[in-house]
């Protein structure tokens, strides 16, 4: 278990100072089909006509459908930590999260 204070000083990158932060956990969210860079979305610009060009987007060069399957479950997921300034109110996020079964914020 990961235990992360909720007050931590931080360098907000919008004051350009290290400022105290508020850390709060958000839920992960992945590609999803209604996300603009997930595969359904490029296929529905396909066809719109939106992407001409040489090139199938990625239609037919996935192996079939019993070699698909996920090989080894993870065990845990990524953490979503935002971070929020105290002085301008902005809040930022870590470049990528990290895996840990239990986060608690103390």
């Amino acid at each position: 278990m990961v235990k992360i204070p909720k007050l931590m000083r931080r360098l907000c990158p919008f004051c350009k100072k290290h400022v105290e932060v508020k850390v709060t956990e958000a839920k992960r969210k992945g590609l999803s089909s209604v996300h603009t860079q997930s595969k359904g979305s490029k296929v529905r610009m396909v066809k719109r006509g939106e992407r001409r060009g040489v090139g199938n987007y990625g239609k037919s060069n996935r192996p079939p459908i019993a070699r698909r399957k996920m090989a080894g479950k993870k065990q845990s997921k990524k953490v979503d930590l935002r971070y929020e300034c105290k002085v301008c109110k902005k809040t930022t996020g870590p470049k990528s999260g990290f895996r840990a079964k239990k986060v608690e914020l103390v």
